[in-house]
């Protein structure tokens, strides 16, 4: 393992550092460490919701609708 000194550290984020350690039940160093380690790590190779909801439900096969044609052209909405 390697140290490193974070130097001229604005008061401010130390002490929001400080109060997100305590909410997350762990120490300022273990804090940062979480911190760093999620900031560098590689984004997961998942599909975005997208792909989870079609795993999730593309086994049901999908819907089939019957959108009725058109009887009346479109109209500009009236906004006098």
């Amino acid at each position: 393992m390697s140290a490193v000194s974070i130097r001229n550290l604005d008061e401010r984020v130390k002490a929001r550092l400080r109060v997100r350690a305590a909410r997350h039940g762990r120490s300022m160093e273990a804090e940062m460490r979480a911190i760093l380690t999620e900031a560098v790590s590689e984004p997961e190779e998942d599909g975005g919701l997208f792909q989870a909801l079609a795993d999730r439900f593309g086994a049901l096969g999908g819907v089939d609708l019957d959108i009725p044609s058109r009887r009346t052209p479109p109209r500009a909405a009236d906004l006098g």
